[in-house]
């Protein structure tokens, strides 16, 4: 069986489902084939943060940012090793992207997430104020049938709970002060309003992968799921089309202007993550979609397609979860009471940084040679008292099965916690010795944990003079196994400014484009903001399109 449309695409995530509207608007036929059961990828799985500079929603809010500011503090975040013409494509065609879906489609909403700082504001172009945006809360209700088809959150929110990313980061302190408590009595109020006028409140990752299938919807551009890509069809070194495997029958589709590989990273692949990446490596601790297995970069090595980052990763630390994916830990290490140490019993790193920093930190071998893996989140009781830990309410019982599982560790004594988990004790009395002084004194001298804003985002206002730093000294005393987790690979097929894929020696692969996880990042090694993955993910979608409308 043959079938014959002018734009393919490979992945229903946040890539895949932006290329299909752009290039649905500049009127080609367009098909998205998806291999799993459930649509929207990782990007379902997110937090649904959009990085992208200069853009409408910035603008509305009275936010001074600019080309040239962008264009400094993307050089200075990726460095080099990303090409010039690659950074600036991102940069001009970004905003366009947005005003794009904000013009043509009825559901494509966002608002800015106030205050959530660049990754690295300090440098040149930085802004502690935020780049990031996120999708408008959603009823996935309207989505009918396909709510049930929508890729599952990595933790489930219970009660029926939606918020974005600012009342997240003000519900984290809901025991702490009066805007918290205030947040979460909202949005409790919404769930219960919610569950009597019927509707199914979506948000985060949930919002915008639902709020980009209800958009391809309404313009009717068909998705094929259970339908995993066989291989590529080349004819004369140009890609022309897919060979898919669909209700049991193989089906040729024919691409007159190309083909977008958007189909994810490799995150689920042992036998590439153990080619590519850094020792230990698992699929154990990754929250990116199970379905991501690399098929889009075998397909593209196929081809021919040159490979770039295969090493790296969209990192963050994480805690194994009984019987559950990994929590991915990112308000907790800016929290005030806690200590990350090595099996030294030593600090090693900032804790507040971005998380992919912490995981390269985790990574990098010590003076004797040795990794920081796993590692060990050290805090006392006063924490547990305050802040939300791995989605646990304050005071809430830890479950038996972190003990059992000798994920979590409790002691009564710094000496006792030390054996435990089976490092020197006076080294941990050491290090809580120091740590507690400078707390005291509101500066890490050590690694500087407070002193980035981004730091002091998900820190605690009512600790002064450092949001991030207060003494571990009330018993018991915790410690919680952290690993290298993930969500998603981000080394991949190379792709110019145009999101054409090359081959090694720079020449392009005529009809093959790539986007998302499925390429290599135009964030290097790096990570500007939250959002960073999928800002660039729909932006390069949306060049793909534009430029298979004009002829690839």
């Amino acid at each position: 069986m043959e079938q014959a449309f002018d734009v393919i695409i490979v992945g229903s995530g946040a890539a895949g489902m932006t290329a299909a509207l752009k290039a649905h608007h500049d009127g080609l036929k367009v098909l998205v084939v998806e291999k799993d059961a459930y649509y929207g990828g990782s990007t379902a799985r997110s937090g649904g943060g959009i990085w992208v500079p200069n853009n409408y929603v910035l603008q509305r809010e009275g936010i001074h940012d600019d080309p040239e500011k962008a264009r400094t503090y993307l050089d200075a975040v990726a460095g080099k090793e990303v090409p010039d013409a690659k950074k600036a494509s991102f940069l001009f065609h970004g905003p366009a992207m947005l005003a794009f879906l904000r013009a043509h489609t009825q559901h494509m909403r966002f608002s800015y997430a106030r205050g959530y700082a660049d990754y690295y504001p300090e440098k040149p172009g930085g802004l502690a104020v935020g780049r990031t945006i996120e999708p408008l809360l959603f009823n996935g209700a309207e989505l009918e049938e396909d709510l049930s088809l929508l890729n599952p959150p990595v933790v489930p929110i219970p009660m029926g709970l939606s918020f974005n990313s600012a009342e997240f980061n003000r519900m984290n302190m809901a025991f702490r002060t009066w805007k918290g408590f205030g947040t979460s009595a909202i949005v409790t109020l919404r769930a219960i309003g919610a569950r009597l006028t019927g509707k199914k409140m979506l948000s985060l990752g949930q919002a915008l992968a639902g709020r980009l299938r209800m958009s391809m919807k309404e313009a009717g551009i068909p998705l094929w799921l259970n339908t995993p890509m066989k291989r590529l069809l080349v004819e004369e070194g140009k890609v022309t089309g897919l060979l898919v495997e669909k209700d049991g029958e193989e089906i040729t589709l024919h691409a007159k202007r190309g083909v977008l590989l958007a189909a994810g990273g490799f995150e689920h692949n042992l036998h590439m993550r153990r080619e590519f990446m850094p020792a230990p490596e698992t699929t154990d601790w990754t929250q990116g979609s199970p379905a991501n297995t690399g098929d889009g970069h075998r397909a593209g090595a196929e081809a021919g397609a040159a490979f770039s980052l295969m090493d790296d990763a969209w990192w963050g630390p994480s805690v194994r979860t009984p019987g559950a994916a990994p929590f991915f830990c990112v308000a907790e290490r800016s929290q005030p009471g806690s200590i990350m140490i090595n099996h030294a019993g030593e600090r090693f790193t900032n804790e507040a940084a971005a998380y992919v920093d912490v995981v390269h930190e985790m990574y990098r071998r010590n003076a004797e040679g040795i990794q920081h893996i796993p590692c060990f989140f050290i805090m006392d009781q006063r924490f547990r008292n305050r802040y939300l830990f791995l989605g646990m309410f304050p005071r809430q019982p830890i479950p038996k099965a972190y003990y059992r599982e000798k994920i979590i560790f409790k002691a009564d004594t710094v000496d006792e916690l030390a054996r435990r988990i089976n490092i020197p004790e006076e080294n941990l009395v050491n290090t809580l010795r120091r740590f507690n002084e400078m707390a005291r004194s509101g500066k890490d001298e050590d690694f500087h944990r407070g002193e980035s804003a981004y730091d002091r985002y998900y820190g605690d206002p009512r600790i002064t003079p450092n949001p991030c730093l207060a003494p571990i000294d009330k018993p018991p005393f915790y410690a919680v196994e952290m690993v290298p987790g993930d969500l998603g690979t981000k080394g991949g097929l190379v792709t110019d400014e145009h999101a054409r894929v090359l081959r090694a020696d720079g020449s392009v692969i005529e009809g093959l484009y790539a986007a998302g996880n499925n390429s290599a990042s135009v964030m290097g090694h790096s990570y500007a903001g939250a959002g960073a993955t999928i800002g660039p993910a729909m932006t390069f979608g949306y060049i793909a399109a534009l430029k298979m409308a004009n002829g690839g």
